[in-house]
């Protein structure tokens, strides 16, 4: 009797990339927690689960961050040269800074509304004796000198003091990389047979870049829990206490943007937010543990090609962009509610024109937050213009990284939904791919 061969077995599927985080944040909370109740060694140094969860944490952040640099240059080079190919790319750039500006205004706006409900200020249980000035403060002077590059690299060095010894460390400013790029690639396109080669040759560059980094996120879930971990046994929860309301006002903000503001309007373009947000939450995750725009912008970018249908000839030029300059949680939510929580906490009370001022901040400053960690120089540039004490920016302080985490997935979140919008108002959305369902793992490299 005589039957069919047997069939070899299906290989083992593998997580995907947004799995990988969910399972990284979840033995990061069980890890970072498992640390802090063996305290500290005998010499007060961390214990080592602490330490480990540092190292990895701070060591996959530092990684993406290595790579980040050429991949925006290379991204954006290479991304002016396919815009040749559309037809409409002077109004595509226009498109998403007009939806950038206006999804901001609806995040500031929100900002305001609940700082004025909730009165975080009035109700903080927290004592303006520890109230301190920042160590650094934004000026619109510092961030119209910022968009000047220093160098070809957009490299900065800083050294500090510490126990006893001093380290030099180099920062990279994004904002300074995109203006190079932009423009070396339209020089480029000026520059006949020589800038064609140039083209060509960053385009090899960049395919390069995306196979180093499509290595590196292979390592997504150790490096989510390392970062998860380490911001349990650093932070904890317990400084949230002294500032409940303000921290509660953030987060409910922030929750308005992504889950009510951001379904409106694609709801309002014809598309599923159901379907946006299945295929964004890699993304998204990935900035709410590494607390940076810059180093999720590469998964940003590969969830906007590949699973939102957006040409990659646009989202190459305006996912990068956004990276930089759009940052409803950082710029507008966050700055918004933390201005009338200084002002309610100092019995100040803000004129009609001072709140119009935020919004103003907010709309236009935004690119000084510049895709890094953390909101301090956006926050101390609105308090700045608004004439508030810059010592109720210390009172915030203790709980910016818990609060840090949402603000950025909030960033993260409206870098790609408006590419797809202004994809879809201009009829170049792939909407068979939008709708489709998100199968197979991200192409990063």
């Amino acid at each position: 009797m005589s039957g069919s061969p047997p069939q070899p077995a299906a290989p083992a599927r593998r997580p995907g990339f947004g799995l990988k985080v969910l399972i990284g944040i979840g033995a990061g909370l069980i890890l970072g927690l498992a640390a802090r109740a063996l305290g500290p060694g005998a010499d007060g140094a961390p214990n080592a689960v602490a330490q480990l969860l540092a190292l990895v944490g701070s060591s996959f952040v530092q990684l993406l961050k290595v790579l980040v640099p050429p991949l925006i240059f290379a991204a954006i080079v290479a991304s002016i040269a396919r815009l040749r190919t559309l037809n409409n790319a002077a109004r595509l750039a226009g498109q998403t800074l007009l939806w950038f500006a206006i999804t901001a205004l609806l995040a500031v706006l929100t900002g305001l509304a609940l700082g004025l409900l909730l009165q975080p200020g009035v109700h903080a249980g927290i004592s303006a004796a520890s109230a301190a000035p920042p160590k650094s403060v934004g000026t619109w002077l510092d961030f119209t000198r910022s968009l000047v590059p220093a160098n070809f690299l957009g490299l900065t060095a800083s050294s500090k003091l510490a126990d006893g010894s001093v380290s030099t460390g180099l920062e990279f400013n994004v904002l300074q990389i995109v203006v190079m790029a932009i423009a070396v690639g339209f020089a480029a396109l000026r520059s006949g047979e020589a800038g064609e080669r140039l083209l060509d040759g960053v385009g090899h560059v960049l395919v390069v870049l995306r196979r180093l980094l499509g290595w590196l996120v292979q390592l997504a879930l150790y490096g989510s829990a390392g970062l998860i971990g380490n911001a349990v046994v650093k932070y904890g929860w317990d400084t949230l206490g002294s500032i409940a309301q303000f921290a509660l006002a953030v987060y409910l903000g922030l929750a308005i943007v992504l889950f009510v503001i951001y379904p409106l309007l694609l709801r309002a373009h014809g598309l599923s937010p159901l379907r946006y947000f299945a295929k964004a939450w890699p993304a998204i995750e990935l900035a709410f543990v590494t607390r940076s725009s810059i180093a999720a912008l590469p998964v940003a970018e590969a969830v906007t090609t590949q699973r939102l249908g957006v040409p990659e000839a646009y989202a190459a030029f305006a996912v990068p962009v956004g990276a930089t300059t759009k940052m409803d949680g950082c710029a507008a939510i966050y700055p918004a509610v933390a201005a009338v929580f200084i002002a309610q906490f100092y019995g100040i009370t803000l004129a009609p024109t001072q709140y119009l001022l935020i919004v103003l901040v907010s709309v236009l400053g935004s690119a000084a937050t510049a895709g890094v960690t953390g909101a301090l120089v956006m926050l101390t540039l609105t308090l700045t213009t608004l004439g508030l004490p810059l010592e109720g920016a210390g009172l915030l302080l203790a709980i910016d990284p818990i609060l840090d985490m949402g603000r950025t997935a909030v960033n993260v979140a409206g870098q790609m939904v408006i590419p797809v919008i202004v994809a879809r108002r201009e009829g170049l959305l792939d909407e068979a791919a939008f709708h489709a369902e998100a199968t197979g793992e991200l192409a990063l490299g």
